[in-house]
């Protein structure tokens, strides 16, 4: 499995309710998984937890051929662990321009392979006129398009993606749904998002996992999880 989390478990220091309690979950690679659940339900900590926001009380982790962390104990930190994220709300760098943004995490390459993987991108997103804007300059679509590219520009093994439409109006998140799945699945890239609406897990996930109070409730493919629910559009927040 490319992703391994076994017994993962949080708790905010001074308090003995867990906020995530015993989370385990495996992924193949180039998957697109769904956690599903209402607000407060643990679902985002999870994945700052995979990122390495927030540090386990207990749990393994394992990505690729990477331990992030064994038995609650840390051990990669933030900037070693090769994960993309993108944000609710999208946090590009208001003074760069979208060439900028999306190549920030490239500092490291060699310039025409920086170069080259800007365009790979701009093209990936059909933004390619666009590079020379500023955020401000760009729609609510155009700015989530420039942070899934900076966060697939430096090849992630684990793309996070934070409640990816909650910014977006509703005619725009039914047709960008369906454009973000194409684009990733484009890449190959193994991807973890968050959601609380259902409609967001069946157009763009494999499999969906449903979470309540940090703990796993059912798990599946789309038809599968949802075929008791099917006309419920939205989990109550």
């Amino acid at each position: 499995m490319h992703v391994s989390i076994s017994d993962l478990s949080f708790s905010y220091p001074g308090t003995k309710e867990y906020i995530v309690s015993d989370f385990s979950l495996h992924m193949k690679e180039g998957e697109i998984l769904s956690i599903l659940g209402e607000s407060g339900s643990g679902k985002s900590t999870i994945l700052r937890l995979l990122a390495g926001l927030e540090e386990p009380v207990k749990g393994t982790v394992r990505v690729g051929d990477k331990v992030f962390c064994d038995h609650g104990n840390v051990v990669l930190p933030v900037e070693k662990r090769g994960i993309g994220m993108v944000f609710q709300d999208y946090a590009l760098f208001p003074h760069m321009t979208v060439e900028a943004n999306i190549t920030f995490g490239l500092k490291r390459w060699r310039r025409r392979a920086r170069k080259e993987r800007l365009e790979e991108m701009l093209a990936l997103i059909g933004m390619e006129e666009y590079k020379k804007r500023y955020p401000f300059e760009l729609s609510g679509g155009q700015q989530q398009r420039i942070a899934l590219a900076r966060a697939l520009a430096p090849n992630p093994s684990l793309l996070l993606l934070d409640e990816p439409f909650s910014n977006l109006d509703a005619h725009l998140q039914h047709r960008i749904r369906a454009e973000l799945r194409e684009t990733i699945k484009q890449t190959g890239t193994t991807t973890l998002f968050v959601t609380h609406d259902q409609e967001d897990a069946r157009v763009l996930a494999d499999r969906v996992v449903m979470v309540e109070k940090g703990t796993v409730q059912k798990a599946g493919r789309p038809s599968e999880v949802f075929k008791d629910t099917w006309n419920e559009k939205l989990l109550e927040v």
